[in-house]
């Protein structure tokens, strides 16, 4: 886990990476932000990362941001969790399961 890296949740749709440049620079230098884009429509999907310079940096935020009002919607913002590896994870569909059919 990288501790100078945070999620930021519940944005506004309208949000653009600039404005979360300008808000989280109150608590540190912010090395980068990333926008979380839908990859059809290129709209905001309502959350971004965040990246300080130092962890104590992020955890200033985290005290300063989390659950805060930033256009009009409260934050949720603690340090980020590595993706979970997608080929590990069991997916439960609802199509047909073959193998358990019985026969009559």
């Amino acid at each position: 886990m990288n501790p100078t890296r945070l999620f930021v949740g519940n944005l506004s749709y309208q949000t653009m990476e600039n404005d979360l440049q300008d808000y989280f620079s109150q608590a540190g230098v912010v090395t980068s932000v990333n926008l979380m884009l839908d990859k059809m429509t290129g709209k905001s999907r309502g959350f971004a990362f965040v990246e300080f310079s130092t962890s104590e940096e992020a955890n200033k935020a985290i005290e300063q941001f989390h659950n805060k009002e930033f256009q009009g919607r409260p934050l949720t913002v603690n340090i980020a969790r590595p993706r979970e590896d997608r080929s590990s994870q069991q997916r439960w569909g609802g199509g047909r399961d073959y193998e358990r059919r019985e026969r009559r």
